[in-house]
């Protein structure tokens, strides 16, 4: 009986583990987008920069 239950724990941890890591890959993947997005209008922009 208690096998059973460590194994169906085991079963709802690795799902909720790999939505999270999906979570977090996507999350990841949006944040490196915008930054380049960003970093480009820097670059653009650097020229109209006074100091």
């Amino acid at each position: 009986m208690g096998n059973e239950k460590t194994y169906k724990t085991l079963n709802t941890v690795g799902g909720g583990n790999i939505a999270l890591g999906i979570v977090v890959l996507i999350t990841g993947i949006a944040a490196g987008v915008l930054m380049i997005v960003n970093g480009g209008r820097l670059l653009k922009s650097k020229g109209d920069i006074i100091f």
